[in-house]
């Protein structure tokens, strides 16, 4: 005999009407605006999104209401401000086909620049005691190509991850003895994106210290600059250069 499919709630809207309500939350100009803003990835408030798509603060409220409410954004906070993104790559793959088909000749996602920020906090900074800036998400993007750290959802260091800091010398001992996880993400406020933070992050960033490989400016301050040594360690180690952070 045939199995049945799965029951589900009798409350639990059908398909066709869960599909209509995800397309219905897309099918409006501003909320399709806000979605375009943040395909390039980054983060924004909701003041900023509300200047970008020129619509008032209390309307720009409402569209990201539908559109949380969808699951297309979601929220993150960072200190005082609450940010909002696409909710995850699958969600950003599926709108940036569907605005692809709808403007063939898009060839790229729409592009706000980010706030900008002064330099050398936006080029290179500690934040807390891990790695923040340009520079900051150089090191994730290039640990993430590499496949050293899975950073879609919840960060997490790789088997070859672990082997990669032994061979830099940066020591992960008493992981999982304390509450601080391995590796977290941190949303950069000034790159609006998300960059390696957790037990990984501090001790990367201490190891750079300690070998020079980066310095503190003579003021002090959070400002970090990049040495020559460092330039080239970085190089060998991840692949990267100083225009991915200058």
């Amino acid at each position: 005999m045939n199995e049945l499919p799965p029951s589900t709630p009798a409350d639990a809207p059908a398909p066709a009407a869960r599909l209509a309500a995800f397309a219905a939350a897309l099918a409006d100009e501003t909320r399709a605006a806000i979605c375009m803003t943040l395909l390039e990835g980054r983060a924004w408030t909701a003041g900023e999104l509300a200047r970008i798509t020129a619509v008032a603060p209390s309307t720009v409220s409402g569209h990201l209401t539908r559109l949380l409410n969808a699951g297309i954004c979601v929220t993150e906070r960072q200190g005082r401000h609450s940010y909002v993104r696409i909710a995850d790559a699958a969600t950003a793959r599926l709108v940036d086909e569907i605005a692809s088909h709808a403007i063939p000749d898009r060839d790229a996602a729409h592009a706000v620049p980010v706030v900008a920020a002064p330099d050398p906090l936006a080029r290179a900074r500690t934040c807390y005691d891990h790695f923040a800036g340009r520079f900051g998400m150089a090191v994730t993007d290039a640990m993430g190509r590499r496949g050293l750290l899975r950073t879609q959802g919840v960060f997490e260091l790789t088997e070859d991850g672990r082997a990669w800091c032994t061979e830099a010398g940066i020591s992960l001992a008493g992981a999982g003895a304390g509450r601080r996880p391995l590796a977290s993400s941190c949303l950069d406020w000034t790159e609006r994106r998300r960059h390696l933070g957790g037990l990984t992050g501090a001790r990367l960033c201490a190891r750079a210290l300690d070998a020079e490989w980066v310095v503190r400016p003579a003021g002090g301050g959070r400002g970090l600059e990049v040495t020559a040594a460092g330039e080239r360690a970085f190089g060998e180690l991840l692949g990267i250069t100083p225009a991915a952070w200058s």
